[in-house]
């Protein structure tokens, strides 16, 4: 009986012995089992990852590819315009020699004409009507010049006349008329000649600045001065070329050290923005369509508002909070957008060698985020603190867009095309952005009756983000200003 129990007993911690070997069994295959899945999650996460940075990488080379291929059309775009314009001017130069030629040769002819009358008239003892005695019996002889009545501009220029209704006339007042007068005495005056006396300098200024203020076809310009008509042609020529040589270098430049920390301080307590230097706008000035390259110039947004063929050049400007111009680009084609114009810019070339460095120049929608160009965001679904940044940026940009209205709306004529040939239109729109200066320095107020609003399209560049440093610097920017409470509150 003992040996059985026994022999059970043996048995019983045999089987328990097997049964606990096999649990450790099934531990061990069960722990494996674990590890080799915990290896297979991680390879494939190895390999998924490995696979995002290789779809990563290809995107970037894409996309690299892409704004190369953009660089390379822009580049060709650019050269192809530049060589246009090269032989645009060259064509033009040609004609104007042909014409200088051919007046110079006419000036001659009518010159022999008139001493070969007058010898004639002397030997046959004629007297000449248009003669005056002089001295002793000597006689000064006079080419016939057809009498005109100069009685309004009489009127104008008499002490007399209102100031009021003198600054209605030549958007200015009597003073700031007299200084530019002075300014141009030296480069626009003329001597009298034994033929004809000459036309007075203020004559002339204001020939040409009530041209440009009203934008009147110079058949009335004659009229209303008593002038020939291409008299007057030339009056505005030569006295907006005087404007650009003498007054330009004195009252549009770029401002100096101290000028432009007394601009950043004004644009910083506007905008809460700092180190911004300007603000820039491009405006389109209506032309007749040119004889050649007619597609340069078809403006054709302002054809599809206006529902008729339109025409175009460009004038581009950087104004200071006062909106008074610090720097201008004439006369680019009308096709050209805002970011094509700003590349042709000398102010482009100067801010790229390193003028702007650490300064803003403010533009809108139509400029390239650059190193020194300060733009608004313009994806889609905006963040509050985008639209904060944008609220302001905003601000800075319609000092900019106001001075161009206030320059189209003191100088009629950049409202209309205009009977001025294009190879010299930049050289009458740079005297209007002088004039303007001038004006606003010296606190001409503008009736508000010319106030005009301003329609000229904003295009997206093809490549708006074009520098990532001042991608960062303008979120930091936008951070900021919602931080110290300086922007956002319109959306309170």
């Amino acid at each position: 009986m003992s040996n059985a129990t026994a022999i059970d007993g043996e048995r019983r911690r045999r089987r328990e012995g097997s049964d606990e070997g096999d649990d450790i069994t099934n531990g061990q295959n069960r722990g494996e089992a674990k590890t080799k899945d915990l290896k297979g999650i991680i390879t494939s996460l190895i390999l998924i990852e490995e696979q995002e940075k290789q779809d990563r990488d290809e995107r970037e080379e894409e996309a690299a590819e892409e704004k190369l291929d953009l660089d390379l059309n822009s580049k060709k775009k650019t050269k192809s315009m530049v060589e246009f314009y090269s032989n645009l001017q060259d064509y033009y130069t040609e004609i104007d020699e042909g014409d200088r030629l051919k007046r110079k040769r006419s000036r001659a002819m009518a010159a022999s004409v008139a001493v070969a009358t007058v010898d004639k008239e002397a030997q046959e003892g004629k007297p000449n009507k248009g003669s005056a005695g002089v001295g002793s019996g000597h006689q000064h002889r006079r080419l016939w010049v057809k009498d005109r009545s100069k009685a309004w501009w009489e009127e104008c220029s008499s002490p007399d006349f209102p100031d009021e209704e003198f600054k209605k006339a030549f958007r200015m007042g009597k003073s700031t008329f007299d200084m530019i007068c002075e300014e141009l005495n030296s480069v626009i005056a003329k001597e009298d000649t034994t033929l004809r006396n000459a036309i007075p300098v203020k004559q002339r200024v204001a020939v040409c600045i009530w041209r440009l203020a009203t934008g009147e076809p110079l058949r009335l310009v004659s009229k209303r001065f008593g002038l020939g008509i291409s008299t007057c042609h030339k009056l505005v020529l030569e006295v907006c070329t005087a404007i650009r040589t003498v007054l330009m270098p004195k009252y549009l430049q770029w401002p100096n050290e101290d000028a432009l920390m007394k601009i950043k301080d004004e644009f910083e307590s506007v905008s809460g923005i700092p180190n911004v230097v300007g603000s820039v706008y491009t405006t389109h000035i209506p032309i007749i369509a040119p004889k050649i390259s007619v597609s340069a110039y078809f403006n054709k947004r302002h054809t599809e508002r206006n529902q008729k063929s339109s025409y175009s050049i460009t004038v581009q400007g950087v104004v200071d909070p006062r909106g008074v111009f610090t720097d201008v680009c004439i006369g680019w084609p009308g096709s050209m957008n805002d970011d094509q114009v700003l590349e042709k810019s000398a102010l482009y070339q100067r801010a790229n060698g390193g003028l702007l460095k650490g300064d803003w120049i403010v533009g809108n929608s139509g400029y390239p985020l650059l190193d020194w160009v300060l733009v608004p965001y313009t994806q889609q679904n905006l963040t509050w603190t985008q639209h904060a940044f944008n609220e302001k940026i905003g601000e800075i940009h319609r000092v900019a867009k106001d001075a161009f209205a206030r320059v189209k709306g003191r100088w009629s004529c950049l409202q209309r095309r205009t009977e001025v040939k294009l190879q010299d239109l930049p050289v009458v729109l740079g005297a209007c952005c002088v004039l303007h200066n001038i004006c606003e320095a010296r606190n001409e107020e503008m009736d508000p009756e010319l106030k005009i609003e301003l329609l000229d399209d904003e295009t997206v560049p093809e490549v708006p983000l074009r520098s990532g440093s001042s991608m960062k610097a303008r979120d930091a920017i936008a951070h900021n200003l919602l931080h110290h409470g300086l922007a956002g509150t319109s959306f309170l």
